[in-house]
Formats: structure tokens, sequence, C-alpha cells
């Protein structure tokens, strides 16, 4: 019955019809190992060999206004953010991606803290991107918060090709992850990166106490607006924030996501990111199970698996560092 279900789903996908949510609901009960054979089998089909990985920089740090449950930089909680200092200047940032191009890595994404970047502080990044634009072939990436479509227009302007805003979790569950700013405004957000031109990037964290239900409906919701690159984070439950008691995700239940969300977008970039070091072969299996990109290097405030670890697991299984969709 299982094998049935699996069988059916990507006869419909070869015929470029959508899983749906109730289907998607059914794949939460279909054997692991079944389940994940047949996601790979899709990344194969969709998106070959290629595999996108990218290095970001904190540039803006701490003393964030939002409330977001699972982070440390919210000034709102205990947490012991490691450092707090404002916008960094043009030097550190195109230091960061000299250093991922010698790397190997052909994404570098500009993540900064706080609810959105004042109009002063995006015309400096702007600066900063022409920079890195002129001096690397590294493609920038921006997390800028919730900036207005005017704003996103300058960065790609700049030399900016991509926005990131995380969903983080289900429109349903998402009130109890943050009540500072709401899921219209990081949709409008998205919407606004697209209308100036930018491709987005916007997936979530998974470990909140959210259900499966809540993940697939935020990948569903990922793909009304034509997002193709998902960050899937696994929580680090930090000490000082609320969800520093949460459960982390093991390995098999990031496995069974990973599946789930190739089988949803199966032509995505389903990309590891925060918390993958947690997991006990760094998300080996997951690159195994649907899942073909990654944040590489350390994350916004915790430790992450070094360019060069990476570099080597992704050719060791058979993937090539390649840009995919823009």
């Amino acid at each position: 019955m299982k094998q049935e279900l699996l069988e059916r789903l990507k006869e419909k996908i070869r015929n470029k019809e959508q899983v749906d949510r109730e289907e998607a609901l059914l794949l939460a009960d279909v054997p692991l190992e079944e389940l994940t054979e047949a996601a790979d089998e899709l990344r194969r089909k969709f998106c070959g060999n290629g595999f996108d990985i990218c290095t970001i920089i904190n540039g803006k740090c701490g003393r964030c206004s939002e409330d977001c449950r699972y982070c440390a930089q919210s000034a709102h909680y205990r947490a012991d953010c490691p450092e707090s200092y404002p916008l960094l200047d043009t030097d550190h940032l195109l230091a960061g991606a000299r250093a991922g191009e010698a790397a190997g890595v052909l994404r570098y994404s500009i993540v900064t803290s706080g609810k959105r970047l004042s109009d002063r502080e995006v015309d400096q990044v702007c600066e900063s991107i022409r920079v890195i634009r002129r001096e690397t072939s590294i493609q920038v990436c921006v997390s800028f918060g919730l900036l207005q479509e005017e704003q996103f227009r300058k960065l790609k302007d700049a030399g900016a090709s991509r926005v990131h805003c995380n969903l983080e979790s289900s429109r349903r569950y998402f009130p109890r992850v943050c009540t500072t700013h709401t899921y219209d405004e990081k949709i409008e957000t998205l919407k606004a990166a697209k209308r100036a031109g930018l491709s987005i990037c916007s997936g979530g964290i998974l470990g909140l106490g959210e259900t499966m239900a809540d993940r697939i409906d935020m990948i569903l919701t990922a793909r009304e607006l034509g997002v193709k690159s998902i960050p899937m984070n696994l929580l680090n439950p930090i000490p000082g924030t609320p969800y520093e008691n949460n459960r982390p995700l093991t390995g098999d239940e990031a496995r069974r996501c990973a599946a789930i969300f190739r089988f949803l977008i199966p032509d995505a970039s389903i990309r590891l990111a925060g918390g993958r070091g947690l997991l006990e072969d760094r998300g080996r299996a997951c690159f195994q199970s649907g899942a073909n990109a990654a944040i590489s290097g350390d994350m916004l405030t915790t430790a992450g698996i070094t360019v060069k670890t990476d570099m080597e697991l992704i050719r060791e299984l058979g993937y090539e560092a390649r840009l995919c969709h823009g």
C-alpha cells in the first residue's frame, strides 16, 4: 500500500502535477527507507548532481527588537549572545566573500539582526555589495529583514541576486514563534523582493514544537510564492531562549522532512542550514534523502561545519558544487 502511494506520487510529479497537502501528510507514515529512496530518485531526476552550497556572515549582530523565541540575538531574552555590533564595513564583508570564493563556495549571504535595515544602512551595504561583485565572482544574497520593494531594487542594482526571509513555520504556528511581526509581513517581504527582480529563499526551523502538518503547510506556502531555495534549519536549543529545553530532531526525523519537502517541491534546493552540526553524521543521510544544498561554515551565533569538510562530503556523495535557480 505504501509503495503504491510512492509510485503514484512519483508518477504524478513526473506528469508535472503537484502533491497536495493530504498526500504529503500520508508520506509521514511511509517506511523511512522507502520514502528517502524515492525522494533521492526525484532529486536526481529534477536537479541532477548539482549541490548549491553557500556561506553566511553575521553582518550586524545582537540587540534585536524582535522576540523570535529561538534566537540568542533577541533583546527580549537572557541568552548569552556572543557579541553585539553594528553593520560591518566593506572591508569585513569583502574579506568574508573572498574567503568563501577561495574555498569554492558560489554564494555568500549577508545576514543582519533587527526587524529591518534603515535606508542609511541599505545604502551603506549597497556600496559593500558593489565592491564584492567587482572584486569577486561570488553571488551575493541578503537577509535584511522586512524591507520594501524600493530598497530591494537598490540592492538588486548594487549586485545582489537573492533575498532570504524565512517563514519559520506555518501560518497557524507562527504566532507561537514570534509576536513582534506577522506572517503576512514576511510574505509581503518575499513578494516585494520578487517584484524587484530578485530570487527568493525561504524555509524555516524544525523542532519549535510544531507538527508535521505545520511543516508541510510552511512548504506549501513557500511553493505558492515560487520559492526554489528552502533552508531547513534544525532547532539548536540555546540556553536563555524560550526553546532552550526543546528536544532536537533526530537524524531520522530530519531525513523524513527532507524527503517530504522534495515531494512537495521536486526541483528545489533543499538546504540544510542551522543545527546541522547536531546531527551525528552532519547531514550525510539527509543528502541521500532529498536534500541537495547547504549553508556551510559557521552560523549566526553557533558553530557550523567547515567548508573544506563539506566540499569533501559532497564530492564523496557524487555531487558537484553548482549554482541552482539563479
